[in-house]
């Protein structure tokens, strides 16, 4: 098996129910974080980490997605031209973004569930490992999470979860992984995960967030879910990369890697907005302008 990774899949099919009426009309995945769409970070992220394939699953009326990391020459000659320059250098600079980690586009096929973009990607990857990473998590970190998951798969070999610290108060939104052993500097061997368990029954106190080293025995787990489904004939039935590694788990090694910075979701509207304030806070020209904006709107009028 690769001894480090160098693919990486991005689910993008979802309709991004909970952002309604936001949604729409434009992708989940192209609304702005800062200045730049959601999709973008996560691009961003991977070709800081190394990735240089990155495979991103759509669904119809994702077109947006494409047209945002298409090259644009004409766009920024004109620009150029006009003499604004840096607005030039910003469309060249998304276009070698699609360059660098050699974007592809797929369609989804098969059942519901979010283990459907990554089977469909390995196809692709043949036995090599892949990052799987979603396109509505925004992370603030001096590291990059998807370089803290190689790290930690480069160290084991074996699948690795992103997780963060949880109050058990919250386990019902998460999937809390069952830890077998505490591996130091964040890692944690793990034997399972429990999706959404009540407090008193959570296994741990951490919580599985967006990011997977996904392993070829963990694709063969999610081909046997997709078999059974074929095989009940149940269209209502999902295929979920949770359930896959949690099977996998189950007799093999797998890892947690405690991620160091902070995690956004930017599914529903209130992280959203948290993940556009935090990021815009850690802006070099808008941050500090943000900053004394909300000094001022703290303080009491006089």
């Amino acid at each position: 098996m690769a001894t480090t990774i160098r693919r990486a899949v991005i689910p993008a099919a979802g309709i991004g129910s909970r952002l309604l009426p936001l949604t729409k009309a434009i992708p989940k995945e192209m609304l702005p974080v800062g200045d730049k769409p959601v999709i973008e970070h996560t691009v961003c992220e991977l070709v800081d980490s190394g990735i240089t394939d990155i495979t991103i699953v759509v669904s119809a009326g994702k077109g947006l997605i494409q047209d945002h990391f298409r090259p644009s020459p004409a766009l920024a000659e004109q620009l150029r031209a006009d003499g604004k320059d840096r607005f030039a250098d910003a469309v060249d600079q998304v276009a070698e973004l699609s360059h660098k980690g050699h974007i592809t586009y797929l369609d989804q096929h098969g059942p519901y569930g979010n283990g459907t973009p990554v089977l469909n990607a390995s196809h692709n990857f043949g036995e090599e490992p892949m990052l799987v990473l979603w396109p509505d998590d925004v992370f603030v970190s001096e590291v990059p999470r998807a370089q803290q998951l190689i790290r930690a798969y480069e160290a084991t070999r074996c699948p690795v979860l992103a997780l963060m610290p949880m109050d058990r108060s919250e386990s019902h939104r998460y999937g809390v992984p069952v830890v077998k052993e505490d591996m130091g500097g964040g890692m944690l061997r793990i034997t399972g995960l429990v999706e959404k368990p009540k407090p008193a029954d959570a296994p741990s106190e951490f919580a599985a967030i967006g990011g997977y080293v996904v392993t070829p025995g963990v694709v063969d787990e999610l081909r046997e879910q997709t078999r059974r489904w074929y095989a009940a004939g149940d269209t209502t039935a999902e295929v979920y990369l949770t359930d896959a590694i949690n099977a996998y788990a189950s007799t093999r090694a797998a890892y947690g890697q405690v991620i160091q910075g902070r995690w956004f979701d930017t599914g529903n509207p209130a992280s959203y907005l948290e993940a556009q304030f935090a990021t815009a806070l850690q802006h070099p020209e808008y941050g500090p302008r943000l900053r004394e904006l909300a000094r001022s709107m703290d303080t009491p009028n006089s």
